[in-house]
């Protein structure tokens, strides 16, 4: 991309925040219990409205009265993967964008049939995940560790595996690493904010999916929500650990939040790095 459309796409996430603030769309999550309480808060710090339903007899309900669903895998069950795909069909009859956290795809042989059954059977608007996580719904090798990105993954080609991912399921691909990668079809960007300190603190990507969710619910341009939400988090990083990062894990998750809590149009275009 070039340098004039970078700077429009840098007011345009700034600008996507606004509205979000104004709308404060419902954000249903199905989403893993070690990290529930942090993503509702990442959601309403960023001014939109969480609800996390994963009862299947409400799912499909709760589904279409939102404005994005968010499903992570990180802990499965039968019960929730049920859930899952009820809630996503109903959004996908009302055109609900759809956010797939793929947390440890790879790692066993439930997460991997979960994933690949949730993209046979629902549409998705947008998948964030890590390196690992994201090579392995690629059809390529992964060497997942848990639910951690692999250092020899992190070599890879991340623009190469977001886009054969975006073309093989027609949707938006979030790689949030040390560098995060924004691609569909036809438009790679790189951010390049945010913290080491950030993976310090469990659920840093299940916030930034929340995040993903409560951005694509407030704009219908997935791609730009999406690098929206990614800048965001890293921004919110770097000023966590500007301001908590000496005092240790547990305040700089506090300062996160609040930083997010925060967070404006004109901070995001200020520090702001997007680059093709």
């Amino acid at each position: 991309m070039g340098v004039l459309i970078l700077s429009s796409l840098l007011q345009q996430c700034g600008g996507i925040l606004t509205i979000l603030r104004k709308a404060k769309p419902l954000v249903h999550h199905i989403t893993n219990y070690v990290t529930v309480n942090d993503c509702a808060n990442m959601t309403l710090a960023i001014g939109a409205s969480p609800i996390m339903a994963d009862a299947i007899a409400e799912a499909e309900d709760i589904a279409r009265l939102s404005s994005a669903l968010v499903l992570n895998i990180g802990t499965l069950n039968s019960s929730t993967i049920a859930s899952m795909l009820v809630a996503g069909k109903a959004a996908n009859e009302k055109n609900i964008p759809i956010i797939l956290d793929p947390v440890g795809a790879g790692a066993s042989t439930l997460r991997n049939d979960t994933v690949a059954r949730i993209l046979r059977e629902v549409y998705i608007s947008v998948v964030r995940g890590n390196i690992s996580e994201v090579r392995f719904l690629a059809g390529l090798s992964s060497n997942t560790k848990g639910v951690d990105a692999s250092a020899a993954d992190e070599m890879d080609n991340a623009a190469d595996v977001a886009q054969r991912v975006a073309r093989m399921f027609h949707c938006v691909v979030a790689i949030t690493g040390a560098v995060d990668t924004i691609a569909d079809a036809e438009r790679v960007v790189h951010i390049r904010n945010g913290h080491p300190m950030m993976a310090d603190v469990t659920g840093t990507g299940c916030m930034c999916s929340s995040l993903v969710g409560s951005f694509c619910g407030a704009s219908p341009d997935w791609f730009e929500a999406t690098a929206a939400a990614v800048l965001c988090m890293g921004i919110a990083g770097e000023l966590a650990f500007e301001t908590a990062g000496q005092n240790g894990t547990g305040s700089f998750r506090v300062a996160l939040l609040d930083a997010v809590s925060r967070m404006n149009q004109n901070t995001m275009e200020e520090r702001g790095r997007i680059n093709g």
